[in-house]
């Protein structure tokens, strides 16, 4: 089993701690530095309390990623820094694994024409609970036979982005079974602004961001005489790091992006 070098942005975060207790417990998995934007040249373990990390903390992502042998870099920051990263990474011959929502579509097609020109793998997963992908994927199904749908999707108060990338991957999924059209009443009117959610194709999209959560989301069908809803609760973080050992190991495998986890799956 090839040895993979890894760079961790975010690490201080809540996503990221787990992250790195993931690497340390992985024999195949070595971290090399973190990216941070405090602790230049500080140990990891210094600042974590990890013990079994003693990488390097660079706050410059550049000089890290050009001076670092690294194979992967693992992004779990924010939408700017996540994007940024992911071109830094591409340029320097790493491959990203991305858990960062919030790209935009040209963003996104930037990235992917990169990582094609290097003939490098890139994952970015708007979620990496395997769970939550089977909850979208089961939607995209379910869509078939119920065009009438609404998402709620519910998050940390600390979330940056609404909607969340699951709930907007989740309506695009959607899309390719369902005609658009619009629901609820022709005549509906909205007495404040924006209490039917955002609108997606003729879908409604509602956020809740309230502390205490860290990542639901309900997709609810409605049909004659019945309705359908499939959810998915992500309890604890953990949840999310076989995923992104599944794709930290598979993007060595491939040379361009993939967005979303399902495509790794079997």
């Amino acid at each position: 089993m090839k040895q993979i070098n890894v760079v961790v942005a975010g690490p201080r975060g809540k996503m990221g701690q787990e992250a790195l207790k993931m690497i340390a417990n992985e024999e195949q998995f070595q971290l090399v530095a973190c990216i941070d934007r405090k602790h230049e040249g500080e140990k990891i373990s210094e600042v974590t309390g990890l013990r079994d990390l003693d990488a390097i903390i660079y706050t410059d992502a550049e000089v890290c990623l050009n001076e670092v042998d690294a194979d992967v870099l693992i992004d779990l920051t924010t939408p700017e820094f996540g994007y940024k990263h992911t071109k830094l990474a591409l340029e320097n011959g790493i491959r990203p694994v991305v858990g960062t929502t919030g790209f935009t579509p040209d963003q996104l097609e930037e990235v992917t024409n990169l990582s094609e020109s290097k003939q490098l793998g890139a994952v970015i997963a708007p979620n990496f609970a395997v769970g939550a992908v089977l909850m979208m994927q089961f939607s995209k199904w379910a869509a078939k036979h119920f065009p009438d749908v609404e998402i709620i999707e519910k998050h940390h108060d600390q979330k940056l982005d609404a909607p969340s990338g699951t709930a907007i991957k989740t309506a695009d999924l959607i899309k390719e079974e369902r005609e658009s059209h619009h629901q609820g009443h022709p005549d509906e009117k909205e007495t404040l602004q924006s209490a039917r959610g955002a609108d997606v194709d003729g879908m409604k999209i509602h956020s809740v961001r309230l502390p205490g959560l860290v990542a639901h989301q309900e997709v609810i069908f409605g049909g004659l005489g019945q309705t359908l809803t499939i959810k998915h609760d992500s309890l604890h973080r953990e949840s999310f790091m076989s995923g992104v050992k599944l794709a930290a190991t598979e993007v060595m495998n491939i040379d361009t992006l993939v967005y979303g986890l399902e495509h790794l799956l079997d």
